[in-house]
């Protein structure tokens, strides 16, 4: 086969698992999800959740796949047409111990990445800046967690040059097996945030957990810390207590080994000038926002250790662009008539709120056109969440935000803070909230909408999409 990524007699010898049926020799990629299955590969039967893999074995064949990996104790129980099987013990775990065979084979620079705030939009910025060096493998969505991991380290193909892991958590003691499967050279601390705070009883706590990252680390491996943060001496002494002689911070502070010098803020970009470990370097990056710019410092820091070209990565950033729900950009309308929508959905802390407040704030608005805040609750903040919502207020009025629309029995204390201060709405969904923002809005506004995960913000991202017409403002 073609751009085989596995052959099925490797897989079978790793996994511990037996073949049942006529096997194809090789399989051209692995998928957990029949729905993006491609024709050629290999589906795992994981057991989710919600839905357990197995019973969508069938629909892995009609949609194309030539192999699928189950567990002994449904090999009775499949339902439907299948084909060949390599059946295992623990699916799960048998795609652990691919990924950790993918990770052996390879001679490729692993990059982790982890962090409060950034972890997606750092690995794209590394997969962006280091492909002009290398054949770069990164996973295609937010795939850290148990199954991301290690699905993301088996579907790297053997001939990669570079590897990028995000590397995510909810408790303590999540990240130490992931990062030993990743094995890294370089590992990234973006930062440490007020988040997860239900599982955890202080800030202090969720820096020791995401310190975890350094007890993968490769002999001599680097990590690189942010030198804007707090917690820096905290992760900084957590690094050498574990062994790591080699840090590397990143920042505006001065003595930070990657310093940012100077930087512009654009409305659909950003420019900076930064001393990466002694080389000098102008950037462009493609994706606005003073956050996206600091974890460009981050990423040159981590391109540079791992060997690519220095001089390229940094040309390479202007072809950033934000992820979906992470600040991608939108304009709905027609002609004149438009307005600007910053799609920051997919998850909310008190610290990716403010950056996305900053978005807003440096985004141009045309004529008498608002910049409008749709914001949600944030959800596992544990019993500060009162108090960090409330605190959004300052955010709000330091980027002269004109508008805020507020979903979400928590969003309930911000929309009482803002009385006298902001004009606000407030409803308990955003199911209810959607007909009032769609209402009011007017040509020539910028709108940001960000929410945890849970409060549904997508759907109010799609509703404004299919927004045809607008009002003249």
């Amino acid at each position: 086969m073609k751009n085989a990524l596995w052959a099925v007699a490797d897989m079978a010898e790793v996994m511990g698992g037996e073949l049942v049926g006529d096997a194809p020799k090789a399989i051209s990629g692995l998928s957990i999800d029949t729905r993006s299955i491609k024709d050629g590969e290999a589906y795992f039967a994981i057991k989710g959740e919600v839905h357990d893999g197995h019973k969508f074995v069938a629909n892995a064949y009609g949609a194309g796949a030539r192999l699928s990996v189950v567990s002994n104790d449904w090999l009775s129980r499949l339902e439907g047409k299948t084909g060949p099987l390599l059946v295992v013990e623990d699916v799960l775990i048998a795609l652990e111990k691919l990924g950790v065979a993918a990770r052996a084979r390879t001679k490729a620079k692993i990059i982790a990445v982890t962090g409060s705030v950034g972890k997606t939009t750092t690995k794209e910025a590394l997969r962006t800046a280091l492909s002009v060096s290398g054949k770069v493998h990164a996973a295609v969505a937010s795939f850290n967690n148990h199954w991301g991991v290690p699905l993301t380290l088996a579907r790297m193909p053997a001939d990669s040059d570079f590897g990028v892991i995000e590397i995510g958590m909810n408790h303590p003691g999540e990240i130490t097996p992931l990062v030993r499967m990743a094995r890294p050279h370089a590992a990234i601390i973006t930062n440490v945030a007020a988040v997860h705070l239900g599982a955890f009883n202080s800030v202090d706590e969720i820096a020791h957990a995401k310190a975890e990252i350094f007890d993968g680390l490769e002999p001599e491996g680097i990590a690189i810390l942010n030198a804007d943060d707090e917690r820096l001496p905290l992760l900084e002494n957590i690094a050498r207590e574990k062994g790591i002689k080699n840090i590397i911070r990143f920042g505006e502070t001065d003595g930070a080994d990657v310093h940012l010098d100077k930087l512009i803020l654009h409305g659909s970009c950003s420019c900076l000038t930064a001393n990466v470990i002694g080389d000098p370097i102008v950037v462009k990056v493609g994706a606005p926002g003073r956050h996206i710019a600091q974890n460009a410092l981050a990423v040159l820091a981590a391109s540079k250790v791992v060997g690519a070209d220095l001089a390229k990565c940094g040309l390479a950033l202007a072809d950033l662009q934000a992820v979906k729900g992470r600040g991608q950009r939108h304009r709905i309308g027609a002609g004149g008539a438009q307005i600007t929508l910053i799609d920051e959905s997919y998850n909310a802390n008190p610290t990716s709120v403010s950056a996305a407040l900053a978005l807003l704030g440096a985004t141009a608005v045309k004529g008498r056109g608002r910049r409008i805040a749709v914001l949600g609750d944030m959800l596992e903040l544990g019993p500060t969440s009162k108090e960090l919502h409330v605190g959004l207020k300052n955010a709000i009025e330091r980027e002269s935000v004109d508008r805020v629309f507020l979903a979400g029995p928590q969003m309930a204390v911000l929309h009482t803070a803002l009385s006298g201060v902001t004009e606000s709405t407030h409803a308990d969904t955003i199911d209810e909230l959607i007909p009032i923002v769609l209402k009011d809005l007017k040509a020539g506004d910028a709108v940001m909408a960000k929410a945890s995960l849970g409060m549904g913000f997508a759907r109010f991202i799609d509703a404004l999409l299919q927004r045809k017409t607008l009002q003249e403002a």
